[in-house]
């Protein structure tokens, strides 16, 4: 799992799933989630977008 994690970041707990399945490691997901959680693996979050914080006025 950490294989796959390492060369897909992006890969959430689930489409790791798939990729193991297809290899042939079927398991539920409750247990893919744990074993994904115990290896300390995460998505990292993206940032927002910055808003403006008020109306923008033209130029005089």
């Amino acid at each position: 799992m950490k294989e796959i994690a390492g060369k897909r970041r992006r890969f959430g707990y689930r489409r790791i799933g798939v990729l193991l399945e297809r290899i042939g490691m079927i398991m539920n997901h409750k247990k893919l989630y744990r074993l994904y959680r115990e290896e300390g693996l995460a998505v990292k979050r993206r940032r927002g977008r910055k808003r403006a914080r008020c109306s923008r006025t033209p130029m005089p």
